[in-house]
């Protein structure tokens, strides 16, 4: 199975480890220094021209979406009571 992450990036839900809402780098300190630490390794990728509102970690990239955690869950069907 596949999910659309935003603009033209789709990735094997196989791929996927973790959504979150963006809000989660000003309120965790271990989010941010794990994407800090991606972006000094070059596995950050913004989708996209739009503003982030939610972050998927797959094994290998961070990726910044403009489409909401809470949908992205869904596509997921991953997490279906979200």
């Amino acid at each position: 199975m596949y999910i659309h992450l935003g603009g033209e990036k789709i990735i094997r839900s196989s791929e996927l480890v973790a959504i979150f809402d963006i809000s989660i780098e000003k309120s965790s300190k271990i989010s941010k220094q794990y994407v800090t630490h991606a972006e000094q390794e070059k596995t950050v990728e913004h989708i996209g021209e739009e503003e982030a509102k939610s972050i998927v970690v797959t094994k290998n990239i961070v990726y910044y979406s403009p489409i909401s955690s809470a949908t992205l869950k869904k596509r997921a069907h991953i997490f279906p009571d979200l």
